[in-house]
């Protein structure tokens, strides 16, 4: 009984939607209620004839599925790292909570107003970009750089502008278990000699598996279903250059009325985060054991 209102909800937001998008991604027709039947077509065309989604005819490969992997890589690794980096250094230093509070500022904004910022960060004036006018400043020879106009580095970009924005959870995060750690463990190794890098490689890291696997988790599932900025910063331009899964669901659905389509691209995402639940949940029953 206690069980029931959470099982009625997720049935109703969660199964009922799941199924049907599904269900829509065999379908086919123009509008949000795909009628037409068309079996696995929307999968092929996916895979094998949509090069904004995949293209493996060019070197490097291209498409929104390809730049999705730069994104799991970067944004995973750049925010843990960075976060992970400033909850050490910072550990008992003077305005230590006024830093923690600066570089969680980003996650207050909304998504929205952070593109928009980012948009003048990267704008090629460099009277009104503020990178291209601090790179001009240091190596006057170089030429404004169109960050979000050029193919070869417009994910990065994006990925700069999100790595902005999520550093803060990241810190926030593991600072909170770096000063939950046994600091008798850590004074321990330190008086056996290990020595403030060693001590942190081999005694406080491995201490921290559990917070920062909590964090990488959420990076990646952030990462696939990342769609404010890149709708906001460059509408997965220039030529669909940054696509990535997330916007593609809005873009396919919304944009261009292919409802059915769009759920087949879902479903795609809904595949890669299968694999991130089941490593979340089997750590979670883990830890409770």
């Amino acid at each position: 009984m206690f069980l029931a209102p959470a099982a009625v909800l997720l049935l109703v937001f969660f199964m009922h939607p799941t199924l049907q998008t599904i269900w829509w991604s065999f379908h086919g027709g123009i509008g949000l209620e795909p009628s037409r039947f068309v079996g696995a077509d929307n999968y092929v065309r996916l895979l094998t004839g949509d090069p904004l989604f995949l293209n493996l005819e060019v070197w490097p490969p291209s498409g929104a599925l390809v730049n999705n992997l730069l994104w799991l890589a970067l944004f995973t690794l750049s925010p843990l790292g960075l976060g992970l980096s400033i909850a050490v250094l910072a550990d008992g230093v003077r305005y230590e909570r006024t830093l923690k509070a600066v570089i969680f500022l980003p996650m207050v904004i909304s998504a929205t107003a952070a593109s928009v910022i980012f948009r003048f960060v990267y704008s090629p004036d460099p009277t009104i970009g503020i990178l291209n006018a601090v790179l001009g400043a240091l190596f006057p020879w170089l030429e404004p750089v169109p960050w979000l106009g050029r193919r070869s580095v417009v994910n990065f970009a994006l990925i700069g502008a999100a790595v902005w924005i999520w550093t803060g959870l990241a810190t926030t995060v593991l600072s909170a278990a770096y000063k939950a750690l046994d600091r008798e463990v850590l004074e321990a190794a330190n008086v056996d000699g290990a020595g403030p890098w060693r001590t942190f490689w081999r005694v406080a890291l491995p201490m921290l598996a559990g917070p920062i696997a909590f964090v990488a988790i959420a990076l990646v599932i952030n990462g696939l279903k990342m769609l404010e900025l890149v709708l906001v910063m460059t509408a997965g331009g220039p030529r669909g250059a940054s696509r990535i899964i997330g916007f593609t669901v809005y873009w396919e659905m919304f944009n261009n009325s292919r409802a059915g389509y769009g759920s087949a691209v879902a479903v795609v995402m809904l595949l890669l985060l299968v694999p991130v639940i089941a490593v979340q949940l089997r750590r979670v029953g883990r830890e409770e054991r």
